[in-house]
């Protein structure tokens, strides 16, 4: 498959990701999206990122314009340095997928672009292969740019928080961090300590390890809970690979979903109205926000739908727990300037010092909201057409829909924003949709118990098998 734009950036096999196919994407935005006059560069911690950074790079300074290269960092990171410069960034990263494949976000001095700034990068890189971009250098700049290196970004990155929450945010408190191949993994034992809190470093990997924090797999979620026995820890935290999706259990070793860090993080910091996808957890809209909107699956629709609102107390959140503030919040310690684009750090440290501020457990902070329950995962090896048949048809048959989902009630309403949701007469909610990144399926199922949202994600996982594994 072809390298393509997904839900959030360019993803594609790395034995695809080839140094020219690279270079044409990275000239395609060059030349057709605003820049700043230069390029900040960061890469994750797979094996082909560094090789696909050089790629960017040389790409960059064909056309002229001077590269910051950031190193291994989280993407948050790195788009808060370029934002902060008036710069454009490239990140190098594959997410939360397998290390054979890798990708590509871009970022404008404004921040992440859009899914417009997308179909301009495609329409740029010309009809056919993409290896004609629209308007490419007629000849090499006189003086070779400017590249420089830098290891400010990742502090910069760190400093915000312990600025915002303060030196004791986190004391007293003990916290497990596995760091896997997260390019976060020291950042977190460094923000955990800056508020104050002991850092437990747990599980570092040489080898690329695809955490999606999003559909957690049965072995993992026990070594979070040995861990917290073992350690005696309040909590473990971690990220995807790229770091812009939290992890964070309570002190037994439980996940606490990316929505419920989202709506949590969002009180803690004073925000009014919320934007996030459809998939989402519906007890965000029984928890006094003013206003709860749904999008589309992916951080462009709803940074799109954040803008829209701009000039209010908007953040924005997705299911994996990916983070966007929208407004200048007063944090404990300190203001939090506005980051447009899916952050960790804040979902992962905010729900910690809210709970530690008001005398709590982060389970008995949890424990307050609306009592609804979610669980994800994904059958992996569908491909996108076959996905693509299946669900539609079901959206235009009622019976189709009736003879495959199996909760023992009927279906009260079918919304089609992304994917195919249904809710049902006793409230119970599956939602499937084809993952834009990779070749999977993915399902989404919410009840009011914790056992019952396991119990419709297995049953229809196991159908899903069936019809399309």
């Amino acid at each position: 498959m072809a390298p393509k734009f997904g839900t959030s950036g360019l993803r594609g096999l790395v034995t695809e990701l080839t140094d020219d196919v690279v270079a044409d994407y990275t000239r395609a935005f060059l030349a057709s999206c605003p820049t700043g006059g230069r390029v900040f560069v960061g890469w994750d911690l797979r094996p082909s990122s560094p090789r696909i950074a050089a790629a960017v790079t040389a790409a960059a300074g064909a056309m002229g314009l001077p590269v910051t290269r950031c190193g291994a960092l989280p993407t948050p990171a790195l788009a808060l340095a370029a934002m902060e410069a008036g710069a454009c960034a490239v990140m190098i990263t594959g997410s939360h997928i397998p290390a054979d494949r890798n990708g590509l976000k871009f970022y404008l001095p404004t921040g992440e672009i859009s899914k417009a700034d997308e179909a301009r990068i495609s329409a740029a890189l010309g009809p056919g292969s993409g290896t004609t971009p629209g308007t490419p250098p007629e000849t090499a700049p006189e003086t070779a740019p400017e590249v420089t290196d830098t290891d400010e970004a990742a502090g910069d990155y760190v400093a915000r928080y312990a600025t915002a929450f303060g030196a004791s945010a986190l004391g007293g408190l003990k916290i497990g961090v596995y760091q896997h191949s997260s390019v976060a993994r020291d950042i977190m034992v460094q923000a955990v300590e800056a508020l104050g809190g002991m850092a437990v470093a747990l599980a570092p990997s040489d080898t690329f390890v695809p955490v999606d924090t999003e559909a957690v797999d049965p072995d993992t979620r026990g070594m979070l809970n040995a861990w917290c026995r073992e350690h005696g820890l309040d909590a473990v935290i971690s990220t995807d690979g790229d770091a812009d999706r939290p992890m964070v259990t309570d002190a037994t070793g439980r996940i606490v979903p990316g929505d419920v860090l989202g709506p949590l993080t969002a009180g803690f910091l004073g925000a009014e109205v919320i934007c996030t996808p459809v998939s989402s957890n519906t007890a965000v809209d029984g928890m006094g926000f003013s206003r709860v909107l749904r999008t589309r699956i992916g951080s462009p629709y709803v940074i799109a739908a954040m803008e829209d609102l701009a000039g209010q107390k908007v953040v924005g959140y997705e299911a994996n727990g990916g983070f966007l503030l929208g407004f200048a919040a007063a944090a404990p310690a300190g203001p939090l300037a506005p980051l447009m684009t899916r952050d960790s750090l804040l979902p992962i440290l905010a729900p910690l010092a809210r709970a530690r501020a008001e005398g709590r457990t982060l389970a008995d902070l949890v424990a307050t909201l609306p009592a609804r329950f979610t669980a994800a995962d994904r059958v992996a090896g569908i491909e996108p057409e076959d996905s693509a048949a299946f669900l539609d048809g079901l959206r235009g048959d009622a019976a189709a829909r009736a003879a495959f989902f199996d909760t023992g009630s009927d279906e009260a309403e079918v919304d089609e924003t992304d994917g195919l949701r249904v809710t049902f007469a006793t409230g119970d909610i599956v939602h499937l949709r084809p993952s834009g990144n990779a070749p999977e399926f993915r399902c989404y199922a919410e009840a009011d118990s914790p056992e019952r949202a396991e119990e419709l994600l297995q049953t229809h996982l196991a159908k899903l098998t069936e019809r399309l594994g």
